[in-house]
């Protein structure tokens, strides 16, 4: 990306972060069940994102090409997963959204059919554990698998 790009997405991201803080601030809950609020991580998140879109203006990369070929296809191919990922997850809950998402990525990026699903169950099952157990996060089991929710 060239300068001018750097600066354009730069100013692109500050104005994410201000639309996270300004959405962040508005939130209102009835009651607090912690000390910090639902307000504190949009707010951070916002915060870290305008620090780092400033250091991006001030500071833009070297100008490189753009990827081409086949890099190119992958990097599209990740944002379009990516993207079926959040559009999906509700309807499919977070087991089998993740599992597939993270099998289709691992195979992206050449981990081979058996390790790419692989990849995909123990990734899913293991932070599914992880959210659920270790940090006492409900995570959605969506409309494929509702009886074991």
């Amino acid at each position: 990306m060239s300068t001018a790009a750097d600066r354009v997405l730069s100013l692109l991201l500050l104005g994410l972060a201000a639309f996270v803080a300004v959405q962040a601030n508005q939130l209102e809950v009835p009651f607090s069940y912690d000390p910090v609020g639902p307000k504190a991580f949009p707010m951070l998140m916002a915060a870290v994102l305008a620090v780092l879109a400033l250091v991006l203006l001030v500071r833009p990369g070297k100008g490189k090409p753009w990827p081409r070929g086949i890099l190119l296809v992958k990097l599209v191919s990740v944002l379009v997963v990516l993207g079926a990922y959040a559009w999906a997850f509700s309807a499919l809950g977070y087991l089998l959204a993740t599992a597939v998402t993270s099998g289709i990525l691992a195979y992206l990026f050449n981990a081979g059919a058996l390790r790419a699903v692989l990849a995909g169950v123990l990734l899913s099952i293991g932070s599914y554990l992880l959210f659920t157990y270790a940090l006492g996060i409900t995570l959605p089991w969506g409309h494929v698998l509702p009886a074991l929710g």
